[in-house]
């Protein structure tokens, strides 16, 4: 006999900071975590909203101000800032950084490895 019972979904490892990344990128400015929590729905418990934003602030890639008795949230770079944020996050997991970057540029088409070459040579006159 099977159980057709639907609990609620496991979510890979990073996917629920991805969705509060997400919004507060979607946001004007700095946010409250109810604020966040009204625009993730899927039924969160607040608490796991904190849970999730302080998790982020200790990693760097969000900031918080004081607003009141609580506090307001922010990303900590933009979109792009915070993928390189990611990025260098996994190289500092390796142990060996350069199989890793080399795996990586060996994997890049044509117009990335060219991208990555200007901007490698930009950084060199700078």
């Amino acid at each position: 006999m099977t159980d057709d019972r639907q609990g609620p979904r496991r979510r890979r490892q990073g996917e629920l900071e991805a969705l509060v990344l997400s919004v507060l990128g979607e946001a004007e400015g700095p946010v409250s975590a109810g604020w966040v929590q009204e625009r993730l729905g899927d039924d969160l418990a607040y608490t796991t909203v904190i849970t999730i934003l302080t998790r982020l602030l200790a990693k760097g890639v969000v900031t918080r101000e004081r607003a009141g008795r609580s506090f307001a949230w922010t990303p900590a770079a933009d979109q792009a800032g915070l993928a390189a944020h990611r990025m260098r996050r996994v190289l500092d997991a390796e142990s060996d950084r350069e199989a890793v970057l080399a795996s990586f540029v060996t994997g890049l088409g044509p117009d990335d490895e060219r991208l990555l070459r200007e901007l490698l040579g930009r950084s060199d006159g700078e």
